[in-house]
């Protein structure tokens, strides 16, 4: 078992932050490379430990090659590997992995993607092992929980699926063959240039979608006939907003919407994975989002993982740099399974990435015409494709394993959501029913103290007139006695 690497990185103050704090105001102290002491808005202080700490002095070769270097090792020997960017807007997410620009050639300023690139092919030609190697580079952006091809822009829906030899995939992705880095840096600097950004008050240039650079290795071996793949993903995830400050609004506040949406859905999965309680069955809800989806195998999978936290060292955004650090924390606590991935012999390309077939080919057919077509064409027609055999039934399930156990998932989780619904109604109904009763008990208890009093005021009333009469006889009977003794 490995758990996720997971390292801070406090970018300098900018230039807002310094006209509104001064140049030495920060919201962090200095412990040692891993240990710091965290102050936030109300001046309680937190103790956080991570594997490495960046402070804002720190260089851009102090990442890599802590973080990225022994991961791109791991893939060179088979061992599949992630990297992921996390915080808030404008915390250096998109500097720390790309730098001021992808082609940038000042060493000092290169981001760990070039550095990567670089780094994989100096590896892959120092493996004395290995006689013959390919590099394909992919490249993808989630965009309103789309997947999009930054290579190939009219693959703007992209679908993610598994299988045992390949696990997470992407279908239909369009994979570039690389020979060196210079190529592979004018290829990502074009699919870079596609990539959804806009402009709000914290930022110039926001990314307004999580961004994948998929880099998939296969090396023939000397020393035996078996065939070595790796991959290696790099995950620049956008930023998490609050609306009050970047001001976000329209388009840019569902893009907003959309992109908090899916780093809930990776918390929840993070919290999934951490929470021990005993005697617990935990579903990991991977299929909330197409970011944990794409995610499955770094997370709690047999890809080892890196996690990046950036952070901004100024009190104005001290809330938000706690919120990453604490997503940190957790994460620190997922354990995952790396293992190679070696063929038992060598496997032809077309083995392991196999051609679609005839229903795969007419259902893409159908899915290109629904772009064009009105839905009801698009449905006769595939009536017609099944009535002439061309298109099979069992077509129309494919990948049934993932749909059923999509079906599954998301049934469970209805049904808990339907209970948790109906346990609320049921509290709601007894506390309805207990006030009902009081108030019948209080209703009941005043007409109760009303008839009474008026049973006692009879009561009164015929005893007063009782004593009345009583009274007017003693009365009567006085003056007829005193009218008796005058006549004597």
């Amino acid at each position: 078992m490995s758990s996720v690497t997971v390292c801070a990185r406090f970018r300098p103050l900018n230039s807002k932050e310094r006209r509104d704090h001064g140049d030495s105001p920060s919201c962090i102290q200095s412990v040692d490379s891993e240990n710091f002491i965290f102050k936030d808005g109300k001046e309680e202080e937190s103790m956080f430990c991570f594997d490495r700490v960046f402070y804002q002095e720190s260089l851009q070769s102090d990442v890599y090659d802590f973080l990225a270097r022994p991961i791109i090792q791991d893939v060179v020997n088979a061992i599949s590997g992630t990297i992921i960017t996390y915080g808030q807007t404008g915390a250096g997410k998109t500097y720390s992995m790309e730098g001021p620009s992808i082609l940038e050639n000042k060493d000092q300023n290169k981001g760990l993607l070039p550095r990567v690139v670089e780094g994989l092919f100096e590896c892959l030609k120092l493996d004395d092992e290995t006689i013959k190697y390919t590099v394909k580079l992919s490249m993808v952006e989630i965009y309103m929980e789309k997947v999009r091809d930054l290579l190939d822009l009219s693959k703007d829906n992209l679908q993610i699926k598994e299988c045992k030899v390949l696990g997470v995939f992407l279908s239909g992705v369009t994979e570039i063959s690389i020979t060196d880095a210079a190529e592979a840096l004018v290829h990502l600097s074009n699919g870079i240039s596609n990539r959804t950004v806009g402009e709000t008050q914290m930022n110039m240039e926001s990314s307004r979608s999580h961004c994948a650079y998929i880099f998939t290795v296969q090396q023939e071996s000397v020393r035996d006939t078996r065939l070595k793949t790796g991959k290696l993903i790099l995950l620049d995830l956008a930023g998490s907003e609050k609306i009050e400050k970047t001001g976000a609004e329209g388009k840019i506040l569902e893009e907003a919407k959309t992109i908090n949406k899916s780093l809930s859905a990776l918390g929840n999965v993070i919290n999934a994975l951490t929470d021990d309680s005993p005697g617990r069955v935990n579903h990991i809800p991977y299929r909330d989002s197409k970011i944990t989806r794409i995610l499955r195998d770094a997370l709690g999978g047999p890809s080892r993982t890196a996690l990046l936290l950036c952070c901004s060292p100024s009190p104005s955004n001290a809330a938000e740099s706690l919120s990453t650090l604490r997503f940190g924390t957790r994460a620190k606590h997922i354990k995952s399974t790396p293992r190679g991935n070696r063929s038992a012999e060598k496997v032809p390309r077309k083995q392991l990435f196999p051609s679609p077939t005839k229903d795969e080919s007419c259902q893409r057919i159908l899915d290109k015409l629904s772009e064009k077509m009105k839905i009801e064409d698009v449905k006769l027609l595939e009536e017609l494709f099944i009535m002439e055999g061309i298109i099979s039934i069992q077509a129309l399930g494919a990948d049934s394993e993932s749909v059923y156990e999509d079906v599954t998932l998301k049934t469970i989780t209805t049904l808990q959501q339907a209970v948790e619904e109906q346990a609320c109604v049921i509290k709601k109904l007894k506390r309805e029913n207990r006030y009902l009763k009081a108030k019948l008990l209080l209703i009941q208890g005043l007409n109760f103290d009303q008839k009474t009093a008026e049973r006692h005021s009879q009561y009164f009333w015929k005893d007063l007139r009782g004593i009345s009469s009583f009274l007017r006889r003693i009365l009567e009977f006085m003056r007829l006695k005193k009218m008796s003794k005058l006549a004597d």
